[in-house]
């Protein structure tokens, strides 16, 4: 293939804007992480001072819901959905933990809905990063294996599978939401797809918290009968639903 003088200006004009918004992308996201790591530096010796024995709610779930417990009417649902954020980005504290907690705390539909806006600006912080950051990120970061099979649905019905991945038990969407950063998907589809397909297995989870809330052991039982029995298949059998998937998704491919 022959290139001229013409076409060979354009193309290397086009790989310097491309490196140029690659470069202000790397030096905002530095900038970004460098200002919070300052904060969080001249910010700590006020926090441990007032905030004695902070570790415990962070690690231990007895003393976590009892921290929620101690800040008020209003306090308690804005700190449990920053529980819950912070489970996401960081993931101190499992998400199905912090799910049950929500309707032990507040109830089945109160609980839900705290949990589900958490959820859903903790994934929005997740995509931001990987948008951010960029592939040479997310490809450190998440396991390859998971970026092959992620790569392989992003290239045909992308955004019905990415929801599906939503949906699946034990598939980690905080890996997910890092790497649809990286995908074309816009901000809002982006933001549909982690809030509808989360909402099943936190409602679950907020529905069996609620059960122990009300001492309706009987229901909770049931509860959590039907979610094993949802869930376990899919879990003995993921490797095969994967294989399966990834062969589907080259199938329209080519």
């Amino acid at each position: 293939m022959v290139v001229d003088g013409s076409s060979g200006r354009h193309l290397a004009a086009l790989r310097h804007v491309d490196s140029m918004k690659k470069s202000t992308q790397l030096v905002l996201a530095c900038g970004t992480i460098a200002t919070l790591l300052a904060a969080a530096y001249f910010a700590w010796p006020w926090f441990a001072e007032r905030v004695p024995g902070w570790r415990g709610p962070i690690l231990e779930p007895a003393q976590l819901r009892a921290w929620l417990l101690d800040q008020g009417t209003f306090g308690a649902p804005l700190a449990f959905i920053g529980v819950q954020i912070v489970q996401v980005v960081l993931a101190p504290i499992p998400g199905e933990a912090s799910g049950f907690l929500g309707g032990y705390l507040f109830g089945t539909w109160a609980g839900f809905i705290y949990s589900s806006l958490g959820l859903t600006v903790g994934s929005i912080i997740n995509f931001g990063l990987g948008r951010c950051l960029g592939r040479r990120f997310v490809d450190r970061y998440v396991p390859s294996r998971y970026v092959r099979r992620l790569d392989t649905i992003s290239r045909h019905q992308g955004v019905l599978l990415f929801l599906v991945c939503f949906l699946f038990p034990g598939f980690p969407k905080d890996y997910l939401c890092l790497f649809i950063g990286v995908t074309p998907l816009p901000v809002v589809m982006f933001v549909l797809l982690a809030g509808l397909g989360r909402m099943p297995g936190t409602f679950m989870l907020s529905l069996q918290g609620a059960q122990v809330l009300e001492k309706d052991y009987v229901t909770l039982v049931v509860l959590v009968g039907i979610s094993l029995a949802l869930i376990l298949p899919v879990y003995v059998w993921r490797r095969q639903i994967y294989a399966w998937a990834d062969k589907k998704t080259l199938y329209h491919t080519k």
